[in-house]
């Protein structure tokens, strides 16, 4: 983002320098197109204007003057975007010329301090390796305890000598350590960053994983991450037809188009009963300034008020005729699909009178043009409208160039009878696309249903389309209008050039007007099954916006997110407006937040975590960057994100989708479910081992039922093997249809330590009682350890198909799909222990085993069912026990934890005052 050279004036000579050479004081010079060197103050400027979306989150360039800034107590508090005397380092100038004196460089601009807010990272362990290390400290007092009454009985009951007391005591505490759990862990972290990467979302801090299954509001960003990015016209309005387009068309072809005259044909509740003029005037279609109190960014924009003859009767009062019975209502025809050949010739004006290019296969790479243009062109192609051909067919002869002073563009072309019928040969066509304000004063006549044949013609009904536009912009539409006019053929000669009086100063209307395009950029058809999930999850979803009110209640309505408990949208000003208390308050009561600055984001941000909520952040610009570092989660954009940005936020995601992040929050859940899964599956493999030495010699063994070397294989072999197993588990049925995990949740809550505790005796009972048994029986020191060591291994992998399931039977077709890494694991254990057991050397000189028999392969089977049937039994009594509410299941045990009271970093002051006062 950085400049690399810039042009200064040094000892009275323009000389190019490196961007890192330049210092405070330097005077630089600027001209279109260069990347800002470092931050100057304006000395003199030329039609200058930067663009600084990065910076500020402002669309539009600002323009830029040499006056002072009237300023508060604190000059500092003057948001970056009113400071029109300034421009910032990294920005880019998009017009004009200036000499500017540099009062900042490096890490003094204001982009410097934002990176070096991001850069300050807080090196932190995750709640789940604080949790871990609790557990492991708890394990070795329980560790030294079995240690110390192994050492007692092997000396006291079996009297073995101190050392060699000492030795199995040592064995007894080798077992129980649990070497493997840090690698295990490791591995389930490192297997769900895998997953998530897989599905475009990059994790780029390790707590971030935790974090995600904690989630409980995700705020995000409209443009690009719950809508399109991709200005798309929704209706096309004529005299008496509605045609609604398919948003979410791939295949080319006039049925995108129906008729649909009950789509968008009354207002928004909202607006039911105001004045057409008001609504319009209070709708995106009108032209109004930015939150830096620019021009906005829609050319088109509607400048001039609208009144309708009747307007006091359009305007609708409580007993007054809906509109659906009024004369100008539509018929009740629906579903019909026009052709192509009518939506060429409707949609033709917008085609011819445009400079736009499509991109590739009517989709974004590649376009050129203004975007809400390009909304009919690509309707018009995904139409089955040759677009190219229809350019190709009427080349312009003059045109009246678009401005944002008169709102309109005019283009003038020789007939052709494809795009304009059989009526106007001897004519000239004018095609004139703009402002509906500026174009109904001019129209003499409407085209029925968009045909302007000379018999279809009627008289202009204004205030039918007046109230049309007062319609769609009720629902947050653009709306652009599209007229014609013919002309006496030679009265305009090829590359004539044409003012704006053209069109406005004929003495009369003279127009026709075809149908309002109504354009919206649409919601992602993926998201809001997303928000479907999240709201199912218990996640609540809330949209920050810089566009209109009515515009992002109409996004958020169509994406579910305005319901009876959340009706309404609230504005950036009224936040800065409203006191910490208040503040609180409306982050929790609206879901849309409408025409909101990054300072709003912060504090919405920090109100969410003053009510004690894990909030999700998302951003793209540099601005964004103090909110993505001040929320629990931030999430940056790929494609179109900042370097600074993704630095600030602990995820990425590639493809800019919100879809994405609540993809990412289930993972979330799924790594902390797999980690009480690997505890369980662990710690009794662990305990059993040790146990079963204690538990023997103090039942009368002469000798340790596990010699050492078999106690570090069960431990690093079996113990990790069969713990990857629940690492990699994937996600059960229902994990999305459960509330968020409360911040400070115990890992090892009383339920899975009962497991635990299960979990151990039958492991410890199977093993020492299968020595027993096959010692009764007569058998060797060596085939008695070979039984303890497979009746241990074994019963461990029915541990294993038990844990799996947290709540369901594994006696189920579940336990035989879903993970094949499980199956290969059993397969794995299951042939190293028949290796080790049967290999000659092997057996005998390492592991002090013998081979077994059938009788001891079926104490094997039968001890690996039993211990399946235990921990199956217990999981039922516990769902009949949690089904029946006699008390909650242990999600709901979590340590009391204090709701984020922690103040900005001090580099945050720059953007606006922030912080909440708790």
């Amino acid at each position: 983002m950085l400049s690399s050279d810039a042009l200064a004036i040094r000892d009275g000579k323009d000389v190019k320098v490196p961007a890192e050479e330049i210092v405070p004081g330097d005077v630089i010079k600027l001209s279109l197109g260069d990347r800002v060197p470092a931050d100057l103050r304006m000395c003199e400027v030329s039609n200058l204007a930067a663009l600084e979306a990065a910076l500020t989150g402002e669309a539009v360039p600002i323009d830029k003057t040499i006056d002072p800034i009237e300023t508060g107590a604190d000059p500092s508090q003057t948001p970056l975007g009113d400071r029109h005397n300034m421009c910032f380092s990294a920005t880019l100038i998009s017009s004009g010329a200036a000499l500017g004196v540099a009062v900042a460089t490096g890490d003094d601009t204001e982009i410097g301090t934002i990176n070096a807010l991001v850069n300050k990272v807080e090196k932190k362990k995750t709640n789940v390796l604080e949790q871990i290390d609790t557990v492991s400290k708890w394990l070795a007092v329980f560790i030294a305890i079995t240690a110390l009454a192994t050492w007692n009985v092997a000396f006291f009951i079996t009297d073995e000598s101190g050392m060699d007391a000492l030795s199995t005591a040592l064995v007894c505490a080798v077992a129980m350590i649990p070497e493997g759990l840090e690698a295990i862990v490791t591995m389930t972290y490192a297997w769900a960053v895998s997953n998530m990467a897989k599905q475009n979302a990059i994790i780029r801090a390790l707590p971030a994983v935790e974090t995600l299954g904690s989630v409980t509001t995700i705020c995000s960003d409209k443009t690009g991450t719950l809508t399109k990015n991709e200005m798309t016209l929704t209706a096309f309005v004529t005299s008496d037809k509605r045609y609604r387009f398919d948003v979410d068309a791939s295949e080319r072809k006039p049925t995108n188009f129906k008729v649909d005259n009950g789509f968008l044909s009354t207002r928004a509740d909202p607006s039911k009963y105001m004045k057409a003029s008001e609504v319009i005037k209070k709708g995106p279609s009108a032209q109004r300034k930015t939150l830096r109190g620019k021009k906005s960014s829609f050319g088109f924009g509607i400048t001039q008020s609208m009144h309708p003859t009747n307007e006091d009767e359009v305007a609708q009062a409580p007993n007054a005729t809906s509109q659906e019975d009024s004369p100008a209502a539509f018929s009740d025809v629906t579903g019909e699909s026009p052709d192509s050949v009518f939506l060429r010739k409707a949609l033709g004006g917008g085609i011819l009178c445009s400079k736009c290019s499509l991109g590739e296969n009517g989709g974004r790479k590649g376009e050129i043009g203004n975007p809400t243009e390009l909304s009919i062109l690509r309707a018009a192609y995904f139409g089955d409208v040759d677009v190219s051909a229809v350019k190709d067919s009427a080349p312009v002869i003059a045109e009246v160039p678009f401005s944002s002073e008169y709102k309109f563009m005019a283009t003038v072309h020789a007939p052709v009878e494809q795009n304009d019928g059989v009526d106007y040969n001897d004519k000239l066509i004018a095609h004139v696309k703009g402002a509906p304000d500026r174009m109904i004063p001019l129209c003499k006549y409407q085209a029925k249903n968009g045909s302007f044949k000379e018999e279809d013609l009627e008289p202009c009904d204004k205030d039918y389309w007046i109230e049309q536009i007062a319609i769609l912009s009720s629902h947050g539409l653009r709306v652009l209008a599209l007229t014609r006019g013919s002309l006496e053929k030679g009265s305009v000669q090829q590359g004539e050039q044409l003012g704006p009086e053209f069109v406005q100063e004929r003495g009369e209307p003279w127009l026709t007007i075809v149908g309002l395009c109504a354009i919206m950029d649409p919601p992602r058809p993926e998201c809001i099954d997303a928000i479907k999930i999240a709201k199912g999850a218990g996640v609540r979803v809330a949209m920050i916006t810089g566009d209109h009110k009515d515009t992002a209640l109409a996004i958020g309505g169509m994406l579910g997110l305005v319901d009876e408990e959340h009706s309404e949208a609230i504005t950036g000003p009224d936040l800065d407006a409203m006191s910490d208390d208040e503040l609180k308050i409306a982050a929790q009561k609206y879901n849309v937040f409408a025409r909101a600055s990054p300072q709003n984001k912060i504090k919405i941000v920090k109100a969410l975590q003053a009510e004690g909520e894990i909030c999700g952040m998302t951003g793209d610009g540099v601005n964004d960057a103090p909110a993505l570092k001040a929320a629990d989660m931030g999430v940056a954009m790929g494609k179109e994100g900042t370097d600074v940005a993704r630095e600030a936020a602990e995820m990425i995601l590639a493809d800019d989708n919100f879809a994405t992040i609540v993809t990412a929050v289930r993972e979330g859940r799924v790594v902390w479910d797999n980690l009480r899964k690997v505890l369980l599956v662990n710690t009794p493999i662990n305990n059993a081992q040790g146990m079963s030495v204690l538990f023997g010699l103090l039942l009368g063994l002469d000798e340790t039922p596990l010699s050492a070397i078999q106690v570090l294989y069960c431990n690093l072999i079996c113990a990790v093997t069969l713990g990857f197993v629940c690492a990699v588990e994937p996600a059960e049925d229902g994990i999305m249809d459960q509330p968020p995990r409360r911040v400070g949740k115990r890992l090892i809550g009383r339920f899975l330590l009962l497991r635990i505790a299960i979990g151990t005796i039958v492991l410890v009972a199977c093993t020492v009682g299968s020595v027993f048994w096959t010692d009764d029986m007569g058998y060797s020191l060596e085939e008695t350890r070979s039984q303890a060591l497979n009746t241990l291994s074994f019963g461990a992998i029915g541990v294993t198909m038990s844990a799996r399931f947290a709540r369901k039977s594994a006696f189920h077709c579940r336990t035989f799909v879903g993970n094949p890494i499980a199956w290969w694991s059993y397969a794995i254990m299951a042939l190293l222990q028949v290796f080790i057991t049967y290999t000659p050397g092997l057996n005998d000189a390492i592991f002090t085993m013998d081979a077994m028999d059938g009788k001891q392969w079926g104490i094997v089977v039968m001890f690996m069912f039993v211990v399946l049937v235990v921990m199956e039994t217990e999981k039922s009594i516990r769902g009949y026990i949690t089904d029946r509410q006699y008390y909650e299941e242990d999600w709901d045990e979590a340590d009391a934890v204090e709701p984020d009271t922690t103040p900005l970093p001090a580099e945050v002051s720059r953007f606006g005052k922030n912080e909440l006062t708790h």
